[in-house]
């Protein structure tokens, strides 16, 4: 035993690295058992391993270096995850909440602090700033149960926000009082480099973004570059005056709409945090925490068990008192409470301000009790924290459950099939189709890949296969399971229709041919077939950049297609496709069809910012083109022949897209219709096959150019 407490404590950074991987690996394994939530464990093990424990590991620079990356990776994560909608329709409820949760707390404690301890107003106030505010620390927990754009989440994430920036203005107003340079000078400097950062960030960040996405792919490249504009942000931040976790979670909100939540992009970002950086600094904060303090006299316990509860109480009456202003359930307050009454970076930074701060020669503002009782505060407010997310997040499922029950009928037939071709136009089809698939459902991808029956079919199958497996490493980083078939056909519509039969999917999404040398038609070679010979939904996509970049979605829709049996079907794909990418969707259309499109929006997907314009007739599509930009997404919800939204004008179509919509990103949709596929019904009056161009079309071309001519 005495030779093994020789090798104590380690110091080797390769040991030390070893050791906080098992705690990683081991603490909610234990945890579990004991029905603790994990973020307790890893504070736990902190506690444990460090000096102030059986000091098997020294604090060394990673748990600073990693334990900052961890403390604004949370942060950065709270920004990227919120439903920035909401906090545009409920910004009172984010203020109000946010007041609340910062003075509430912070005139308790300073007049506790006052009165009971007998500091001295300016040790009270920053004991008051302090509790203000408070560290996310129990957001993992939220992120585990999905619950990220859940109202009470996002109230609590917002209001920590309003709480921990004006706590530390107040703390920069603490330490500008103690500064020879303080005065309206020190305000007016700091007001101009926070609006400065603020406002550049705003306008210099979105413009990085999508120029790096649109021209880099890699994986590597994206994620390095999220976290260079985090660090950058945060940096920036610190150097105006605020910590830097503000800057983190700012960068957040920027970048919110650029990352949807099921990317593989998203998936990177929470797996490298949650299983490294995260777990790294909070076993940094629990080696910070002597125990051995709480226990040395009766004064320090009474000093921990009145900062504790005054600064805990006053969370508690924020969040209870706006759960029932909001009419929210007790659940929602559970959750408001136990998100925001966490203390942990952010007051250890107050502090260690407060300790550099000298009243009198060798006497500082935060003294050694003071500082003891925050350290203690800290474990017991985590404890609290997570105890009661963990508590408040189960019920929130329970009865999410519960009510959305009816939500999602039982017979949802949605199964997406891909078809793919094109290596270029092939990560486009699976994005779009993991934006558009229902996330309750959770039901595989199907990629077909078809190709001819002919002399080259074997290099052709093998290209396919490696196509296939590239979608699967893709989505499966999203963790999305994709099924894949590549199928031989000496007839490529009847081979995807034969498959899409085989796997019982719903709809079709495929890309519109972008080799106009193979063949010059607008449709291509098999497209008209497939859509004349199928009754089932299919979207035609072309896109000429990466669709987080995208900033519209303009649909045209034409007069009565609220009549087809389709219309709810694209227009859900449409809603959960402008969700997931937070960008606008514009409808051009008959008021008959926008009232009910404005109807299903406002009850299904509130969240969704939906324009409606009315369009008087179909011919008014080639002047839409004008206002396409090049980050729009061009939409046309199209019909099939002798259907009730059909149109002689949709034959001109073709024509007015390649005129008109060149270089554009465009996506027609063939919506369901009722009945068996043709290819299943023989009969004579029903014709099995339809030209691209009728011979009407063609008459009334040439009487149109000899008119021009003359």
């Amino acid at each position: 035993m005495t030779l093994l407490l020789s090798y104590l404590p380690i110091t080797d950074p390769t040991f030390i690295f070893f050791v906080v991987l098992m705690i990683i690996l081991f603490a909610p394994i234990v945890m579990s058992k004991l029905r603790i939530p994990h973020i307790i464990g890893m504070v736990l093990a902190g506690i444990a391993i460090g000096q102030y424990g059986f000091n098997i590991l020294v604090r060394d620079n990673s748990f600073e270096l990693f334990g900052r990356v961890g403390l604004y990776y949370i942060m950065f994560l709270a920004g990227l995850e919120m439903d920035m909608e909401g906090v545009k329709k409920h910004s009172r409820r984010f203020l109000l909440f946010g007041l609340l949760t910062c003075f509430v707390p912070l005139i308790l404690t300073y007049a506790m602090s006052v009165t009971i301890l007998d500091y001295s107003s300016s040790a009270s106030f920053l004991l008051g700033c302090i509790m203000a505010s408070n560290t996310l620390i129990a957001y993992p927990i939220v992120g585990r149960y999905g619950l990220q754009k859940h109202q009470s989440v996002a109230l609590s994430v917002g209001s920590s926000m309003i709480s921990l920036f004006m706590a530390l203005v107040m703390l920069a107003a603490i330490s500008g009082s103690f500064s020879k340079d303080s005065g309206w000078w020190f305000w007016v400097l700091f007001v101009v480099k926070f609006a400065a950062f603020c406002v550049g960030s705003v306008v210099l960040i979105p413009k990085l973004t999508r120029y790096f996405l649109r021209r880099y792919s890699d994986a590597v490249m994206q994620y390095t570059f999220v976290m260079a504009v985090m660090f950058l942000s945060a940096a920036l931040s610190s150097l105006i005056g605020i910590e830097g976790v503000f800057g983190a979670f700012y960068s957040g909100l920027i970048l919110n709409r650029y990352i949807p939540r099921v990317s593989p992009l998203m998936n990177r970002i929470e797996f490298i945090g949650n299983a490294l950086f995260i777990p790294y600094f909070l076993i940094g904060v629990g080696m910070l925490i002597n125990l051995g303090t709480l226990f040395s006299s009766m004064q320090m316990v009474w000093i921990v068990l009145l900062i504790v509860f005054f600064g805990t109480f006053g969370k508690a009456v924020a969040a209870y008192i706006c759960s029932l202003l909001f009419r929210l359930s007790k659940a929602d307050g559970h959750m408001m409470f136990g998100l925001t009454s966490a203390h942990a970076a952010g007051a250890i930074a107050m502090v260690m301000v407060g300790i550099r701060l000298e009243v009198a020669p060798g006497e500082y503002l935060v003294s050694d009790d003071m500082l003891n009782g925050i350290i203690m505060m800290i474990l017991f407010t985590c404890i609290i924290s997570t105890m009661m997310t963990e508590h408040a997040a189960k019920k929130i499922i329970i009865q999410e459950k519960t009510h959305l029950q009816g939500d999602v009928p039982k017979d949802d037939d949605e199964k997406i099939l891909l078809c793919v071709k094109y290596p270029e136009i092939a990560p486009h089809l699976l994005y779009m189709s993991m934006f558009m698939r229902n996330q309750r459902l959770n039901r595989d991808l199907v990629a077909l890949n078809v190709v001819y029956d002919d002399e080259r079919s074997n290099a052709a199958r093998e290209e396919g296969i490696r196509l296939l497996e590239q979608l699967q490493h893709t989505a499966s980083a999203s963790e999305v399971k994709v099924q894949t078939q590549v199928r031989l056909a000496t007839n490529i519509a009847n081979g995807i229709k034969h498959a899409f039969r085989e796997f019982g999917c719903s709809e079709i999404v495929m890309g519109m041919h972008v080799h106009t040398d193979i063949n010059p038609r607008f449709w291509g070679e098999f497209i008209q077939s497939l859509y004349n010979g199928l009754n089932r939904q299919i979207l035609l996509v072309r896109f000429v950049q990466p669709m987080t970049t995208l900033r519209r979605i303009r649909v045209a829709v034409p007069s009565r297609a609220e009549f087809e049996p389709g219309f709810h079907r694209w227009l859900e794909r449409l809603s959960r496709l402008a969700g997931q990418l937070d960008c606008r969707i514009q409808f051009h259309g008959r008021n008959e069809s926008l009232m009910l499109i404005k109807e299903y929006i406002n009850n299904r997907h509130p969240n969704v910012r939906a324009e409606y314009t009315y369009m008087a007739h179909w011919n008014e599509l080639p002047q839409l083109a004008a206002g396409i930009a090049d980050d729009h997404l061009f939409v046309v919800v199209t019909a099939r022949k002798g259907t009730i939204s059909y149109k002689t004008a949709l034959e001109r179509l073709p024509d007015e897209l390649q005129k008109h919509f060149s270089g554009k990103n465009l996506m027609i949709i063939f919506p369901d219709q009722h009945g068996d596929t043709k290819d299943e019904r023989m009969s004579f009056t029903e014709a099995q096959h339809h030209e691209e161009k009728s011979i009407y079309d063609t008459i009334l071309r040439w009487i149109h150019e000899r008119k021009i001519k003359h």
